[in-house]
C-alpha cells in the first residue's frame, strides 16, 4: 500500500472541507507547491490534488497550479477536479500529472471515460464520492443513481484500472475510514482500490494496509498532526 497525502485547493490555497461541505472549508497551509514540496521530501510515493473550484466548476480554475507544481516535483501526482472533456485531460498529461482522476465526468459522460480510458490506459483513475452508498457529482452536490457496488462493476469492464473510493459523510471528519465498504468495493473487483476520506490514526493506516487496498490517501490528519506522514510512509513498507 502507498500513501498519498492530499492537496484540496480553493482559489490557489490549500484547504480541507468538512462532509464535502464547501461553506466549512479551512485554510491548512500557506502555499501549495510549498506543502507538495515537503510531501516529496518526506518519502511520499505520491501525491494526491483536487481543484475544488474545478469540481464545482466543471473547469480547469486551478490547473496552472497543479501543473507547475506537478512538473517540479519529482515523484508522481494525480488530480481531479473538473476535468470534463479529452482536452482537459490531455492538458494536465501533458503539463506534469501522472494519473488524471475523472469524477463527474465518469458518470455523465461514459463515451468520454471509455475513450479516455483507450487512449491513457492506468494514468486514468476514477473518484466514487459516494453518500449512502451511491456516487455523487458536481464537488460532491448532487447523488446519482449509481450504487457504488455496481458502479465499481461498470467500471471494470471499462477498463478502469484504479478507483479512489471517498465515503463523504467521513471526509475531514477524523472520524476513520469506512472499512465495511471498502472491504466490499475491493472483493466486487479486481482494480486498484485508493481509500480516502477519515483516515485519522495509524490504526487506521494500519488497518488498510491489513485489508490490502492500493492505497491510502490523507489529509486531514497530516495537517492536523494526528499522523506523522513519515511514520505513515514506514508502516506501509514493513515486512516488504
Amino acid at each position: 500500500m502507498i500513501i498519498l497525502p492530499a492537496i484540496d485547493m480553493i482559489a490557489g490555497k490549500p484547504v480541507r472541507l468538512y462532509q464535502g461541505d464547501y461553506s466549512r472549508s479551512e485554510i491548512v497551509a500557506d502555499s501549495v507547491k510549498a506543502t507538495a514540496l515537503s510531501f516529496a521530501e518526506a518519502g511520499a510515493d505520491y501525491i494526491h490534488m483536487v481543484d475544488l473550484d474545478g469540481a464545482k466548476s466543471g473547469k480547469r480554475e486551478n490547473a496552472v497550479l497543479i501543473g507547475e507544481t506537478a512538473s517540479s516535483l519529482n515523484v508522481p501526482v494525480e488530480c481531479g477536479g473538473g476535468i470534463r472533456t479529452l482536452e482537459d485531460i490531455r492538458w494536465y498529461i501533458e503539463n506534469g500529472v501522472s494519473r488524471v482522476i475523472l469524477g463527474t465526468a465518469a458518470i455523465a459522460d461514459e463515451a468520454l471515460l471509455k475513450e479516455a480510458v483507450s487512449l491513457y490506459g492506468k494514468k486514468i483513475a476514477v473518484g466514487m464520492d459516494c453518500r449512502d452508498g451511491y456516487a455523487c457529482t458536481d464537488g460532491w452536490l448532487q447523488s446519482s443513481q449509481y450504487y457504488y457496488l455496481d458502479f465499481a462493476k461498470k467500471l471494470e469492464d471499462i477498463g478502469v484500472a484504479n478507483i479512489i473510493f471517498t465515503d463523504i459523510s467521513r471526509d475531514g471528519t477524523l472520524s476513520g475510514p469506512n472499512l465495511e465498504m471498502l472491504e466490499k468495493l475491493k472483493n466486487a473487483v479486481s482494480c486498484d482500490i485508493t481509500a480516502s476520506g477519515g483516515v485519522t490514526t495509524m490504526d487506521d493506516v494500519r488497518a488498510l494496509k491489513d485489508l490490502g487496498v492500493y492505497g491510502a490517501i490523507i489529509g486531514k490528519a497530516i495537517y492536523t498532526g494526528n499522523i506523522s506522514l513519515e511514520e505513515a510512509i514506514a508502516v506501509t513498507r514493513e515486512d516488504v
